[in-house]
């Protein structure tokens, strides 16, 4: 496709509970040409399906769909940039600067590696466009809640539950107490929902627990939100309930917000322009679902307008046989991506 290509590596990642051990290279390639404008188109690779699935479900076409392990999710993302980029070579358009093309290895635990980079990326491009699937309707998306996580963590002292319980301190009873205290912290006004989903203490029946953990979910549609959920979990641990137990919290960051500007909607208007000249609506959603996107890392830095949502129609990610993309989306998104790639080069689209 005439690009340079490398490979990238992510040596210090952002360390969360489930972050692995060793973290896929991303795969960064540069397309240059000979006009204005820097595009970042963005994908995934990775997938949740362990080893050997894939030989019990194998790829298939049905009905209009295509099947398979991943294909909504997001190896179609990629296979849609790849094609789009041809695209643009048959028809000898080179009318941009830069196209740049990031596909990483990490975005189902929360891109700990790749996140710095595509942070980067997104402050060195005029646009920047993320091919995730565009649902089971025609959308783009500017805007997906933050995701975090409240690790909560309670020491206490043990004892024989049944001869001397007063001798200890039950970690598990203070564990709930503070679980119960926090149980009012989602905030529907401020756009924040924190939901405690894991909870483990003790080993033995007949053992006060000495350690009880917490886990909290919570969803932002702010980055400044964070602070202020961190501000309130510190201020609310400090109410003790059990004598002889203390408890620590730590937070986990795993994915910002990204936030509707006047430059998202602006593009996404034109895009809509676009669309419509196939004879096809397209909706543009302003209102945060529940998930979070690899392009609010790339908004982190940068006025550049960032839009989600380019790639194919389809549903089901991470359900195994169900996953699927819409065969009839392929040849309008293909078109919607190279159109907006090429207004952009030409200074057509709003910046």
């Amino acid at each position: 496709l005439g690009g340079d290509v490398e490979l990238v590596s992510h040596d210090d990642p952002y360390v969360m509970v489930d972050t692995p051990a060793e973290i896929g290279q991303s795969v960064v390639g540069r397309f240059r040409g000979q006009g204005r404008g820097r595009i970042l188109l963005l994908a995934h690779m990775d997938t949740v399906y362990v080893r050997g699935q894939l030989a019990d479900q194998p790829f298939r076409i049905t009905d209009g769909r295509a099947y398979g392990l991943g294909i909504a999710d997001n190896k179609h993302g990629i296979a849609l940039i790849l094609h789009t980029l041809a695209a643009l070579r048959a028809l000898e358009f080179d009318d941009y600067e830069l196209i740049t093309v990031l596909i990483n290895a990490d975005e189902e635990v929360s891109s700990a590696g790749s996140r710095e980079l595509i942070t980067r990326l997104g402050t060195e491009h005029d646009a920047v466009f993320s091919c995730e699937g565009g649902g089971t309707s025609d959308r783009l998306a500017l805007t997906t809640a933050g995701i975090g996580a409240v690790l909560l963590e309670v020491t206490g002292r043990a004892s024989h539950a049944g001869s001397a319980p007063e001798q200890g301190s039950n970690a598990l009873y203070e564990l709930a107490h503070q679980v119960l205290q926090m149980r009012d912290l989602s905030d529907e006004a401020a756009g924040i929902k924190l939901n405690w989903t894991i909870a483990s203490a003790g080993a033995t029946r007949n053992v006060i627990p000495a350690e009880a953990r917490a886990t909290a979910d919570f969803r932002v549609l702010r980055v400044a939100a964070y602070d202020e959920v961190e501000r309130q979990v510190r201020e609310r641990i400090r109410n003790r309930l059990i004598p002889g137990t203390t408890v620590s919290v730590s937070f986990e960051r795993r994915r910002p917000p990204l936030e509707v500007t006047r430059a998202s909607r602006a593009l996404a208007a034109h895009a809509q322009r676009v669309y419509g000249e196939i004879g096809r609506p397209l909706g543009v959603a302003d209102q945060a679902a529940g998930g979070g996107t690899d392009a609010a890392f790339a908004a982190l830095e940068t006025d550049a307008p960032v839009i989600e949502g380019f790639g194919l129609i389809g549903f089901g990610a991470h359900s195994d046989a169900r996953e699927y993309v819409e065969l009839d989306s392929i040849v309008p998104r293909l078109y919607l991506l190279a159109r907006l790639i090429m207004d952009v080069g030409l200074e057509r689209a709003p910046l």
